[in-house]
């Protein structure tokens, strides 16, 4: 799937919150090596070297776009790659974070089972999903992709609810494997500007499927009926200052493990 970097980054500070509200419940004192698995721009793995003075820091992601724009963050102890998530050597690190990337994966619950396998003693893992694929926002993109007019080209492209767990799933998911776990939701009430703020914002992440088995006229023509199915879901407001306003709710899903020492 093909990715767009400066799409995704136009809501970075909404994106980069749940990164920080992640992170901030790890409890690794002095890592060495610190992962960041779907690391996308690089803006948010950056902070991580911030975090942790004293570790090399790797951002690895699966699109080439995402690599090449964070590579220019590159530091002595930062370092972007092109990796699959299934291929990583984890076992090197001391602390694994994937902030909204393993929903793209069906396999997702089996390969962190594998993480937490991998990693050695003492290390931690974080990871955080959004939880929201039966909000409006998705249920009508996915009720549209599956009328009559697109579900020749659209079905199966999208999925719904069982695309992630729930906090208690992963919860369980980690205390199986003998871990700690701390899992939690929430849900942001995220203020968007601008016109259709909502397919702006799907633009940079649920929406790629859709966009990547378009052409240009037909991605028009979805986009131009999904709009107007989202501006009677999430109708706008005017702000404070007159500008006008929307409010996305999004519930994202947090999970937060330490194996512990042998």
């Amino acid at each position: 799937m093909t990715w767009n970097p400066g799409q995704y980054a136009r809501f970075a500070d909404h994106r980069e919150r749940p990164f920080h509200d992640l992170v901030a419940r790890i409890g690794a004192e002095a890592p060495a090596l610190v992962f960041d698995v779907g690391c996308g721009p690089g803006t948010a793995t950056a902070t991580l070297a911030g975090r942790w003075p004293g570790a090399g820091v790797m951002g690895y992601d699966s699109s080439e776009a995402m690599v090449d724009a964070a590579r220019p963050l590159t530091t002595e102890r930062l370092h972007f790659e092109l990796a699959d998530a299934h291929e990583l050597e984890v076992g090197r690190a001391d602390v694994l974070i994937s902030n909204a990337m393993l929903q793209w994966l069906p396999d997702h619950r089996e390969l962190v089972r594998a993480w937490a396998d991998a990693l050695r003693p003492g290390a931690w893992m974080a990871f955080q999903v959004p939880g929201n694929f039966d909000a409006p926002s998705h249920a009508l993109m996915r009720a549209l992709a599956e009328s009559p007019r697109w579900a020749p080209q659209l079905a199966g492209v999208l999925r719904g609810g069982e695309t992630v767990d729930t906090p208690v799933g992963y919860a369980e998911l980690l205390l199986e494997a003998g871990w700690s776990a701390d899992a939690w939701e929430t849900t942001y009430i995220q203020w968007l500007s601008g016109e259709d703020p909502v397919l702006e914002w799907v633009r940079g992440t649920g929406l790629r499927p859709v966009l990547n088995a378009l052409n240009e006229a037909d991605t028009a023509e979805f986009e131009a009926e999904y709009a107007s199915m989202l501006r009677a879901a999430y109708p706008s407001r005017r702000g404070p200052d007159g500008q006008q306003l929307t409010a996305l709710p999004f519930r994202r899903i947090f999970v937060v493990g330490n194996k512990p020492q042998a």
